[in-house]
């Protein structure tokens, strides 16, 4: 509690899995967000205003900011919000965020009023923050042509710049600088991909020296976008689908390459990992998201049922048909649906929580309001592990630092691979921002440092906070929390070499 009514946001201790109330003004529901280039970290848009009781005030073109709080029991720490001077141009509920080169985030689409399902009321366009373009947000065909599915569009800053867009079952590669969009091949067989048919998306690692970029997009459902709520089910079957691209223009001639999930998934969420593998999770195989608004839901509420409890690996540099597995993975007793989230921690272990396909708090139903938190702990959690014992705090572009490290007596180091990671924002089966790049490292003969080469610039990795993961021979390190760039507030000029 806090002012007398339930906290409408809170910081949550790793350590001590405790949450501490953090003081809001707007409604941050079904928001976006992320971090700036000088580490300050955004949170934008969300719900329009409650009328009962003591609700929270119209948070559509919420601005919310949170400033880099080193207390790990949230003494001191606040939001700072002003909605009468600082405020999105558009009401935005369900809208994207990425931080791009400059340091400064793209917000992308959304809706202006809330609907059931479909988006009906879109936000065709986009705008940053801080805003560009004198604060007039730039219109955007493709997210004409891809309604009504398209809310939360799935979208990723490319080494180059330049920024994939994923919504419905299409696809473009939109150029910041110069306002344009490219066409891409639509995702196969007719599977769509963003709310309310929500798949997952995530940009494969990028390594050196090319850092050729390469997409996956997981789940969704083959369901035509035509058919009105009231006559979808509950019952109706997600898609098992995952569909790959590399994003050159060799690879986007060559097209998507199709493979399968274990199972049919509706609101996965695809976690990077450190080692360059990526976990699985979360989901329902039937139905869809939100809640409430299709001819039978679960509950009185759910559109989704039959909740996936076992996560599966994606490797990308297996062959194909042997990429996924869930061997020795284990399996969840709670559901994690709509409202669920999942993200990596700096520990190297995965939190999950949430899960919510209500209106409000609810008990009693076959999908209740989930209040518990889980952690999957990859086996190395309990083994010896590589330790990272001093890195730089703050490190530039295209530049050759040390890190001193311990490693364990019992790994013979055959593999060293460092990983410089965004950890995301995850909302709505969806990671924003999250990278992963992997740094050249070279192990010193007595194995006590290792000599590694940051990102050449700020278009492969976005200027701002990172964590820096170490592993070897498949058993990784607690994280280290780095700032990479300049560390000033954006817009940020380009740092590093081209490549």
């Amino acid at each position: 509690m806090i002012d007398g009514h339930s906290a409408w946001g809170a910081l949550w201790n790793l350590k001590t899995n405790t949450a501490s109330p953090l003081r809001l003004v707007t409604d941050t529901f079904c928001a976006t967000g992320g971090f700036l280039s000088n580490g300050t970290m955004v949170s934008l848009g969300g719900n329009a205003p409650f009328t009962v009781g003591p609700g929270a005030a119209d948070g559509r073109m919420g601005i919310r900011i949170f400033e880099p709080c080193e207390d790990e029991n949230g003494v001191g720490c606040t939001i700072i919000e002003d909605p009468a001077t600082l405020h999105l141009v558009e009401n935005r509920w369900y809208t994207s965020a990425i931080r791009i080169f400059d340091g400064s985030l793209m917000i992308v689409g959304g809706i202006h009023e809330a609907t059931l399902f479909y988006n009906t009321d879109p936000v065709n366009n986009i705008e940053f923050f801080p805003s560009k373009d004198k604060a007039v947000p730039r219109p955007l065909e493709f997210l004409q042509r891809s309604l009504p599915a398209n809310l939360f569009p799935r979208i990723f800053q490319l080494p180059d710049g330049t920024v994939l867009m994923i919504a419905n079952n299409q696809t473009i590669i939109y150029d910041v600088e110069k306002n344009t969009e490219t066409i891409l091949p639509d995702i196969p067989n007719g599977v769509r991909v963003t709310n309310p048919f929500d798949g997952t998306a995530a940009l494969l690692p990028l390594s050196p020296p090319n850092f050729t970029p390469e997409v996956l997009v997981c789940g969704g459902t083959t369901t035509s976008d035509q058919i009105p709520a009231l006559q979808l089910s509950s019952q109706d079957p997600a898609s098992d689908q995952c569909s790959r691209m590399v994003l050159t223009p060799a690879g986007i001639k060559k097209g998507w390459q199709v493979e399968h999930l274990l199972e049919p998934r509706m609101m996965p969420e695809m976690i990077l990992l450190p080692n360059g593998q990526i976990l699985i999770t979360n989901g329902a195989k039937t139905g869809y998201a939100a809640f409430n608004s299709i001819k039978d839901p679960v509950g009185n509420q759910s559109n989704a049922d039959h909740p996936v409890f076992t996560p599966s690996l994606y490797t990308p540099d297996a062959p194909l048909g042997r990429r996924i597995s869930n061997a020795e993975l284990p399996t969840t007793n709670i559901a994690r649906m709509y409202h669920s989230v999942a993200t990596l921690t700096p520990s190297g272990n995965i939190l999950l929580a949430g899960s919510n396909p209500n209106s409000g708090v609810v008990n009693g139903t076959e999908f209740h309001t989930e209040l518990r938190v889980e952690y999957l702990n990859p086996p190395f959690m309990s083994t010896a592990r590589p330790k990272l014992t001093k890195v730089p705090t703050k490190i530039g572009f295209n530049q050759a630092f040390i890190i001193e490290i311990s490693v364990p007596t019992n790994l013979r180091a055959s593999s060293v691979k460092v990983a410089l990671m965004d950890l995301g924002f995850s909302s709505h089966a969806f990671h924003s921002s999250q990278r992963l790049v992997f740094m050249n490292a070279i192990l010193s003969p007595d194995r006590r440092t290792l000599v590694v080469t940051s990102p050449p610039n700020n278009r492969v990795f976005p200027p701002g906070p990172a964590f820096i993961f170490l592993t070897i021979d498949d058993v990784t390190s607690e994280g280290a929390r780095v700032m990479l760039g300049n560390g000033l507030p954006p817009p940020v000029r380009d740092q590093g070499i081209r490549i």
